[in-house]
């Protein structure tokens, strides 16, 4: 007998091994299944707990089978982990972009035309407090001002192919 599969308020709900979800920030299935039991997710067996089951965040193939073979919600997993200090290597990767190409800035070259204050307006507004915690962790003074961040406009070669469109 299988669990039914919960039903979700997403389109579609990705269902991810623990070997998948915990790719996802860069660590290990054991690691991240560690993580789900320490927040009551997942039993000592490696089942999900009836609290998971019941809140859809896993779904298990087969079980009453001696290795329960489970699936987690890959959405609802990550805000739990993402709220015990985790984030996807994507986003890190990314953050840390951003802080390399700041700290340059703020170094200066003569070749570069812009600013960093100026290319900080470009700055995702969620990405503002990750990115100021790397440049202070670097030791660069420069921090990302959220005030200073302006409203986007369109940029000139938008602007132009939209009117050479309408030629």
């Amino acid at each position: 007998m299988t669990t039914p599969k919960p039903r979700s308020d997403a389109a579609e709900t990705h269902w991810l091994s623990l070997t998948d979800l915990g790719r996802i920030y860069g660590i290990s299935a054991v690691h991240c299944g560690r993580l789900l039991s320490d927040a009551g997710l997942r039993q000592g067996n490696g089942a999900p707990s009836t609290q998971a089951l019941t809140q859809g965040l896993a779904y298990q193939h087969h079980p009453h089978s001696p290795n329960p073979s489970a699936v987690w919600n890959g959405q609802g997993c990550a805000l739990l982990l993402e709220g015990q200090g985790l984030r996807p290597m994507a986003e890190n990767h990314l953050i840390s972009q951003w802080a390399d190409l700041l700290a340059a800035l703020v170094q200066g070259s003569p070749s570069i035309s812009t600013s960093a204050e100026e290319m900080a307006g470009d700055l995702p507004e969620a990405l503002v407090n990750p990115v100021n915690q790397e440049l202070k962790q670097r030791g660069c003074s420069f921090q990302v001002r959220r005030q200073a961040q302006p409203k986007r406009r369109a940029s000139a070669c938008r602007r132009a192919r939209s009117s050479s469109s309408r030629s």
